[in-house]
Formats: C-alpha cells, sequence, structure tokens
C-alpha cells in the first residue's frame, strides 16, 4: 500500500461515505506515517508536551504511538480497530489525569500541522483536518489557561 495521499478531485473536497478522510489520506500506512510524523516532531520541538507520554529513551514510546495510530485509523472512516481492542475511545476519561491547558493544545497543533506538513497533506483534506483536530484539542482542555 502506498503512502502517497490521492491528489484532490478539487480544491473545496469535503469528506462522504465513498470519499472518507481515510481514504483520501492514503489508508492505514498513511495515517501511521502521519502518526510517527506527528511524535517524532513533538520528540523533537515540544519536549513538555511529550513528557506528558510515556517515553522509551527520551523518546514517545511505542505503545503510545501504536495507540494513537489505532485511534487515528478509525477517526478518519478507516476500520475500527482502537474500539475492537480498546473499547471506546472516551477522550477526555482516557486524558483526565493529564493537565490539558491552552499551551498544551496549541503545542499538539503546532506538532499535528508540521506532521501534515511533512506527510504532503494540502487543499481540502488539510482544511477539514486542520479543522477537526483544532475542535478534538480544544474539547480535551481541562485545565485553565
Amino acid at each position: 500500500m502506498s503512502t502517497q495521499l490521492k491528489p484532490p478531485a478539487s480544491d473545496d473536497w469535503l469528506p462522504s461515505l465513498e470519499d472518507t478522510p481515510f481514504q483520501r489520506i492514503g489508508g492505514e500506512e498513511a495515517v501511521r506515517a502521519l502518526v510517527e510524523s506527528f511524535y517524532d516532531i513533538m520528540d523533537a520541538t515540544e519536549p513538555a508536551l511529550a513528557r506528558l507520554h510515556v517515553l522509551e529513551d527520551g523518546k514517545v514510546s511505542r505503545g503510545t504511538r501504536e495507540r494513537f495510530g489505532l485511534f487515528l485509523v478509525g477517526w478518519l472512516g478507516g476500520p475500527q480497530h482502537y474500539i475492537e481492542r480498546h473499547g471506546h475511545p472516551r477522550l477526555r476519561m482516557r486524558h483526565g489525569h493529564v493537565p490539558v491547558d491552552i499551551a498544551m493544545r496549541d503545542a499538539w497543533m503546532r506538532c499535528m500541522r508540521k506532521a501534515m506538513d511533512a506527510r504532503g497533506v494540502t487543499g481540502g483534506l488539510r482544511r477539514f483536518l486542520e479543522e477537526r483536530f483544532a475542535q478534538t484539542a480544544d474539547f480535551m482542555r481541562n485545565t485553565e489557561g
């Protein structure tokens, strides 16, 4: 399976049942490549955010990367492997022990934007993903500031 993005049919792309973000980004391999870029960027540029995760040799752990990859595949409209293995994501509950403030939200978004840059996510898919990621990142805030 190729990790290359499908070229957008038009710049105003919106997801549909026939053309999901999962399909548009290039499937499971491409989603996992995005996740790897995301955490590599986090390790390199956002150490405070990286330290909120389980670390192995100073980098975000393989387990964390695998779990987020499974989640993101399903969240983008692909196979629901995460739910099959871990149940409902319950994002706020699972992250409740981690202080997520505006600074951490913004750091998370910087990493994801850079990862999308690195993976060549552009056009309507990029706009859609940025909006959805921003909504979710803001939803995860549980601390003032």
